[in-house]
């Protein structure tokens, strides 16, 4: 019998655990909210794809007189399915039109109409149900970015002579970024772009702040004082904060126009920071200034003087010179006036073309710097310079604190509708520009909005981005596990990212502030460690893009249970203090232990209940998927659990996949949120079951069939081995029965390393922990010969050969099994297409598909053309160019398919013509049965009642208001996707179920209107192939891969090794009651590896085989020693799974008892066929004719600088001379070798190696020349 689905004995000992949210969120609902299909085009969010139109449109001409106005866009639905896409090598797109408005606003054009058109804006990858997207017949997934947030950063760094220096940088959205910076002479500069610098008061005096006095009140640090002889007197002593500075006017006459120019002129009397004295005054008094600044006296001062210091270094006095001063900084020229010397700064920083901090931006200043700025106001305000260099200046006083870079408040994800927005971005201004180009040119012509869009500009843009972006990747989708963990996967590389070489210690460190949204187990190996993360469990983005992870309430120590969860930021989540999941909580939510360990920040204080904010939700919060899905993790090393959660997705799907005895709870969600498994959609019975297909009678009320044009019945079909993008194989199977009850959410099927819709990656073995025969010295494993004989590791995996068939200058390729100069025998699978049969056992240089190609040869008299004419082509004039099976391929023919465009003549275009007449009215008919049941259901619903006025979308009244409805009215209504204003009746019951019947025959319409179109592009194009290939066939190939001596398996502990033998079972070590072992594992790879969850695991698998159990041991909150103890009692297995082993060989018992369990194995993606090659002839490189190298170029083995020294030490002269000569690149020795060989003489002596040719051109290069003298 079938059982639906496992129930596991769940350890957990905490409760109110919330459910997890869906896993593809991150992926999925980026996506949504990007596109903002299913909102109403009048209430979508100013975000994604809308919010990139609302910034780019409206475009206008140079002299406003046209204007090419953005209504709404929408997308047609893909011509292709996902899985004719995969097939056919095509990209998964959706057609996406904009309604554009071009109007003219010029009184002179009167006669040019106002044009509302729906333009084509090229074809947009579209999301697939699993968050992947298919470009050119490959999955593929865009990974999300974490980035440096937008706002500002204030940051220290230490000078060589050991100087404190600080920083503050505004980083943008888009737009310059500048940095405030002080030197070691505590003078305040601004770097504009990171390149040009100047001190800070110069762009004071640039944005307003234009005299010293007005600097200086910005800091409260002068007092004015006005000059007059007896007033200045008491302040003799006292400093000057400001020049004395006497401005004059001076005019004289231009002597090109005459014109009399007034030209002002500044002196300095007196510089900053003198004392004053008598002198002083009296010259003050006789420049005639009316008021003078003077440093205030009081305590403040001390921390200003770095303004002071910037002053004296500030070459300028007005903002005149100010904005020139930044102009010649940035533009190192003179500027042209005064006017362009203004508007460099302006642009740069307050204008909202150039400049944008986003929302995050402004929200993150505000924020930091407590500005209360409107969030929509996005450029830069005075305000903000002049707070935060405030802030820096507290900053050096030691009265603030520098920021955490690598605190998760600074950092946020930028997830693919953002990404995908900014290169919409790109595209849609690239073609604003060539829009407004083509506007300028046509002047009075009439022109549309169609003529001014080129579809290919913006095509071109995000095709790029999903072909060479770094962050769109190749889907990793070896299991279920792999692809749901890449989908999730955050990287801080890529484009506006860090790079490998820069990112240092501290970036790629754990954070206290990942706690609950990034693993701080789950990352690669190797130079990408720290920078690759993955999503915890239950962590969120929120629309801000910063990782939000969820927390229960706890008010005067007691947990609000009832109430959601609430999810904190980072940011939010800074001081407050946090229990653990595990604390002892009463049924009423009250916490029962007197004091707690709870995490504030970095810190673990212990404190009472009362003091605690929020409480964790889970205990496995902290981790990723991968990580939640090791048992016992709280007993591994950190080190070895991360190359356990990496090593579980490289396990292989088996053929008889297992699900764990010892699970933690997770692998039913994983499982189910993959979507690679069928569930059922609500409740009902199973009608029929077969290895293809399974069909479903769901239980509906009658309102949802008046309302629905689909039947009852539903039908899945079942994947049936299907390739991965690694090659291994998905088939699914069912696991219900005809006749079974469903209910909503049940899995139909299992297959795909799943089983009973839970993750099985792998199998539970026997296993047993001692050395044998010295076979698992250094982490082998031996292993059963059951194991092998029982398709335990057995695995598919499937292989697909194409083919493409080209138009060549010498006329076109083709497909056939009549191949010249080629065996019956070899030929005997193909058919007439020379495709070979479905079935067939393939071996190495076996013909897959027959191809030939015409042979170039110089052109044939015009005799030898009367000859072929009578006599047909000779075989000489085409060659062999099959695909033939490589040296490794071994396997069986699983599938075949054939594209191939139509070829168009006078008989097929006739012929086309009819065959689209008679689907018009095949689809006419359709059409028309569609139509009639809505009326009819129509009818149903409003009979004997009074239209309330029904309006279409342009306001027109179709149904008046107070008629009475008839069939008659209905049936004269031409379209009815269309009506969506209005109401239809006064019962608000029955106006809803019109919407959603309206809402379904628009769906069931748009499928009948796409199989048309499908239909027609078949007949008239055929297969889309790309261009250039006439057909392209396909031979999916799939091989069994047994375990084999070599392979690579692995536990879940990272516990990893090579299978070093395959032991008969009567050899293996057996129990007492006779049972052998399946697999020995060495004990020395446990305690100094640290990871003892792997012994708790196989204790407890055991007890688990005796009962006929399976257990969820969750993480950090598994099973204790007590609860397995008290199992294996029942089970009546050995404490510990300490037992006698008896030799296989001998039948003895051996000395020592060795613990014993069943552990849960992986087949890792690493197999040995795959990596086995040898070879004896064949390519050699171009240019230095050594053999080429790796597998994949079917290359030598390379005899390296120490290779050679070992056979000189040898003294084996013949073989190294061999092996540098014949062997590898002396082209005529090796000629002459093989002749020798064949014709059984003596080897012939070994000529030049044409590496010492290449050195001789490359010294002849170098203009030596080198004779070479016999």
């Amino acid at each position: 019998m079938i059982t639906n689905h496992t129930e596991r004995l769940n350890f957990a000992s905490t409760k109110n655990i919330p459910n997890y949210p869906d896993f593809l969120d991150i992926q999925v609902k980026s996506f949504k909210d990007f596109f903002q299909l299913e909102t109403k085009s009048e209430e979508r969010g100013n975000e994604g794809l809308y919010k990139t139109f609302m910034e780019n449109f409206p475009i206008t001409d140079t002299r406003n007189q046209f204007v090419l106005e953005f209504l709404d866009y929408f997308v047609d639905p893909p011509r292709y399915s996902i899985e004719e896409c995969i097939d056919r090598g095509l990209t998964y797109s959706v057609p996406l039109k904009a309604r554009l408005k071009l109007y003219c606003t010029d009184p002179e054009h009167e006669d040019f109409e106002t044009i509302v058109q729906d333009v084509y804006l090229g074809t947009i990858p579209y999301m697939t149900p699993s968050g992947t997207f298919v470009i050119n017949g490959a999955e593929r997934v865009v990974v999300s970015q974490l980035h440096r947030s937008p706002g500002v950063f204030f940051g220290q760094s230490f000078h060589a002579n050991g100087t404190k220096l600080y920083s503050a940088r505004i980083i943008p959205f888009k737009g310059s970024w500048i940095e405030f910076a002080t030197d070691i002479n505590s003078v305040m500069y601004a770097y504009i772009d990171r390149k040009k610098k100047l001190p800070v008061t110069t762009l004071f005096r640039a944005i307003g702040f234009e005299r010293d006095k007005d600097i200086l009140e910005i800091f409260d640090l002068a007092e004015e004082v006005k000059v007059s002889k007896t007033g200045l007197k008491k302040y003799i002593g006292r400093r000057l904060a400001a020049r004395v500075l006497n401005i004059w006017h001076e005019d004289f006459v231009d002597e090109d126009t005459g014109e009399v120019v007034t030209i002002p002129r500044t002196e300095i009397i007196l510089d900053r920071d003198i004392v004053l004295d008598k002198d002083n005054v009296e010259e003050i008094i006789e420049a005639d200034v009316k008021t003078i600044l003077l440093h205030k006296e009081d305590s403040n001062l001390a921390d200003y003087t770095i303004i002071h210091n910037t002053l004296q270094k500030d070459p300028t006095n007005s903002e005149k010179e100010a904005v020139e001063y930044i102009y010649r900084q940035l533009r190192n020229a003179l500027p042209p006036d005064e006017e362009t010397a203004r508007g460099i700064i302006d642009k740069l920083f307050f204008s909202d073309q150039r400049y944008n901090l986003g929302d995050v931006g402004r929200y993150r200043m505000n924020k930091k710097l407590g500005l209360d700025t409107p969030i929509d106001k996005q450029v830069l305000t005075k305000e903000d310079i002049i707070t935060i260099v405030k802030y820096l200046i507290e900053l050096i006083n030691s009265k603030a604190e520098i920021d955490d870079i690598d605190h998760l408040s600074n950092r946020r994800v930028r997830t693919v509708g953002e990404q995908l927005s900014a290169q919409f971005g790109v595209g849609l201004a690239r073609m604003a520009r060539t829009i407004r180009e083509r506007m300028n040119v046509r002047d009075n012509e009439v022109f549309t909005p169609i003529d001014l869009i080129n579809a290919k500009t913006l095509s071109s843009v995000i095709n790029s981005f999903f072909g060479t972006n770094q962050l769109s990747q190749f889907m990793d989708q070896t299991n279920p596990l792999a692809e749901i963990t890449h989908k999730r996967r955050l990287s801080a590389l890529g484009p506006g990212g860090l790079s490998r070489e820069r990112a240092g210690f501290e970036v790629r460190d754990v954070h206290y502030t990942h706690y609950g949204r990034l693993c701080p187990i789950e990352t690669p190996e190797g130079p990408n460690i720290g920078l690759i993360s993955s999503l915890a469990v239950y962590a969120k983005v929120n629309n801000m893009g910063f990782i939000e992870t969820p927390y229960r309430k706890v008010s005067n120590g007691v947990l609000q249970i009832n109430e959601a969860p609430v999810y904190l930021s980072a940011e939010e989540e800074e001081e407050k203090l946090i229990a653990q999941a595990t604390i002892n909580v009463a049924k009423d939510g009250t916490i029962e232990d007197e004091r707690v360990v709870a995490k504030q920040d970095a810190d673990f204080p212990v404190v009472e209940p009362k003091e605690l904010n929020y409480a964790d939700v889970a205990p496995n919060q902290i981790a990723s998927i991968s990580a939640s899905l090791i048992p016992f993790l709280e007993h591994d090393d950190a080190n070895r659990a991360l190359m356990g959660s990496n090593m579980m997705r490289q396990a292989v799907p088996l053929l008889r996949p297992e699900s764990p005895i010892v699970g933690t709870g997770l692998e039913k969600q994983v499982a189910t949120d993959s979507r690679v498994l069928i569930n059922a959609e609500g409740e009902g019975e199973v009608i029929y079951v077969d290895a293809q297909k399974i069909t479903i009678k769901y239980d509906r009320t009658d309102d949802e069939r008046l309302v629905s044009f689909d039947a009852d019945e539903k039908t899945y079909n079942l994947i049936k081995f299907r390739k991965t993008n690694q090659s291994t194989s998905i088939n699914l199977k069912p696991i219900v029965r005809k006749g079974d009850r469903v209910t909503k959410g049940q899995v139909l099927c299992e297959g795909y390393a799943t089983q009973n819709g839970e993750l099985a990656l792998g199998r539970n073995l026997q296993v047993a922990f001692m050395p044998w025969k010295g076979y698992n010295f250094e982490d082998a494993i031996v292993i059963s010969e059951r194991v092998v004989r029982d398709d335990i590791f057995t695995s598919i995996h499937i292989d697909d050969y194409t083919l493409e068939v080209r138009d060549t200058k010498l006329g076109s390729e083709e497909l056939t099994n009549d191949i010249p100069n080629v065996s019956e025998e070899a030929t005997k699978d193909l058919d007439e297409n020379g495709m070979i049969r479905i079935g067939a056992e393939v071996k190495p240089g076996d013909i897959l598909i027959g191809k030939i190609t015409p042979k170039g040869e110089s052109d044939p008299t015009p005799e030898e053309k009367l000859l072929r004419a009578i006599f047909g082509d000779k075989a000489g004039d085409v060659k062999d160019a099959s695909l033939k099976a490589s040296p490794s391929l071994r396997g069986v023919v699983l599938d075949k398919k054939l594209f191939a465009r139509a070829v168009k003549d006078k008989r097929k275009r006739s012929k086309d013509k009819e065959d689209i007449a008679l689907l018009d009215t095949q689809f006419e008919v359709k059409f028309n049965e569609l139509k009639d049941r809505l009326v009819d259901k129509l009818f149903h619903l409003v009979n004997g009642k009074t239209s309330q006025g029904v309006m279409n979308d342009l306001g027109e009244e179709v149904l008046p208001k107070g008629k009475k409805f008839t069939l008659k009215m209905l049936h004269a209504i031409e379209d009815f996707t269309h009506l969506t204003k209005g109401q239809w009746t006064t019962d608000d019951h029955t106006n809803e179920m019109i919407t959603d019947l309206i809402h379904n025959y628009k769906i069931k319409l748009n499928d009948i209107q796409g199989v048309l179109r499908r239909e027609k592009f078949m007949i008239t194009v055929g297969d889309e192939l790309p261009s250039g290939i006439l057909k392209l066939a396909k031979v999916y190939i799939a091989k069994k891969r047994k375990l084999r001596v070599g392979d690579k398996m692995a536990g879940r502990h990272g516990n990893k090794g090579i299978v070093a033998k395959i032991v008969r079972d009567e050899d293996m070590p057996f129990l007492e009651d006779g049972t052998p072992v399946d697999i020995v594992l060495n004990p020395l790879g446990v305690p100094s590896r640290m990871n003892i969850g792997q012994i708790y695991e196989t204790v407890l698998g055991w007890a688990g085989k005796k009962l006929g159990k399976k257990y969820a041991t969750p993480i950090f909150d598994g099973a204790s020693l007590e609860e397995i103890n008290a199992l294996t009692d029942e089970a009546g297995v050995p404490r510990f799974g300490h037992t006698y082993l008896y030799d296989g060989g001998t039948g003895e018992r051996f000395d020592q008892k060795a613990t014993v369990g069943v552990i849960y194995m992986l087949k890792l993606g690493h197999m040995v066929d795959d990596k086995m090659h040898a070879r004896s002839i064949g390519p050699y490189s171009l240019i230095t004719q050594q053999p080429l190298g790796g597998k994949a170029l079917f290359g030598g083995q390379r005899f390296g600088e120490m290779e050679v020294w070992a056979l000189e030490a040898y003294g084996a002269s013949a073989t190294l001379r061999e092996i540098l000569t014949v062997k590898s690149d002396d082209v005529i020795g090796r000629a002459k070798t093989y002749e020798a060989i064949v014709k059984g003489e003596p080897m012939p002596e070994p000529g030049l190696p044409e590496s010492f040719n290449v050195l001789m051109h490359e010294l002849k290069g170098l203009g030596l020349d080198i004779r070479l003298e016999e």
